[in-house]
């Protein structure tokens, strides 16, 4: 927890002209007696492109903290127009609000600030020059954003924690009781179903005499290719007799080689049956 809390920023001359200086009241909450001071500083933001013309328009250090509310004006000066690029004089941009403790920022708030001509006939034709002197500033004070960041105070015990706290009971779990055990254990089950399906339907392929090689895992281990559709339409393997492959084989001998011949599948009929009992499992 924060020793120090800011309760409130009230910005007392708004709108203002652009060279103007800037009134903050601050008040703030103090928890406990602190041995350092509290250094305020005000930043305004002169360009959204880079932070080279970043201003700090004042800091100031407060001290001694007395225990309980606290409450000070903050006066800091306009800006230097030398220091901000012309293109980025009118228009919105940003004023922060920080204060650290020992060097440590422990809160910061960011107030938009639109600048623009008093008059309407300079504000609907900006010159390329900014007259400044008639340019006026409203801050969006009841806007404000705010940052705040955990800090080491005076004592040890205020200092936030750099790593996660020790968990020594999940050290202690035992390794049975892992994410994920039970569920190796049902993939485990789930494939040695599988393997007992697949000796069973080796071994009823061999009690009727069929190709023992197609319930052998070994020889299905490659993915079976799938039969090309051919001119002529697809190709039931299942309504061929052995003859007809057979006959099939023959005329495909007989055919002269050239450019137009066609190519002759030379796998045995046994592949194909092989296949289907594979895609059908």
């Amino acid at each position: 927890m924060s020793v120090v809390s800011l309760l409130g920023v009230n910005v007392l001359n708004n709108p203002a002209k652009f060279t103007d200086k800037y009134d903050l009241e601050i008040t703030f909450e103090c928890l406990e007696p602190l041995e350092k001071d509290l250094e305020w500083k005000l930043t305004y933001v002169g360009s959204a492109t880079s932070d080279q013309y970043d201003q700090e328009l004042d800091s100031l250090l407060v001290g001694p903290i007395p225990v309980g509310v606290n409450k000070f004006i903050f006066e800091a000066d306009a800006p230097d127009t030398k220091r901000i690029p012309d293109a980025d004089v009118l228009g919105v941009t940003v004023v922060l609000l920080t204060c650290a403790y020992d060097g440590r920022e422990f809160v910061r708030v960011g107030y938009y600030v639109n600048n623009e001509y008093e008059s309407e006939e300079l504000a609907a034709d900006p010159p390329a020059k900014p007259i400044i002197e008639k340019i006026r500033r409203n801050v969006l004070a009841d806007k404000p954003r705010v940052t705040r960041f955990a800090i080491k105070w005076d004592s040890e015990a205020t200092a936030p924690a750099e790593f996660p706290p020790e968990q020594p009971e999940a050290d202690a779990q035992p390794d049975d009781e892992e994410y994920g055990a039970d569920e190796l254990a049902e993939e485990d089950g789930e494939d040695a179903a599988v393997d007992t399906e697949a000796n069973g339907e080796a071994s009823a392929a061999a009690a009727v005499g069929g190709d023992a090689e197609m319930g052998g895992i070994d020889e299905a281990a490659e993915p079976a290719e799938e039969d090309e559709m051919s001119e002529d339409g697809s190709v039931d393997l299942e309504n061929e007799s052995e003859d007809e492959l057979e006959e099939e084989e023959g005329e495909g001998e007989a055919v002269e080689e050239g450019d137009d011949a066609m190519e002759v599948d030379d796998k045995p009929a046994t592949d194909g049956k092989a296949a289907q009992q594979v895609m059908a499992h």
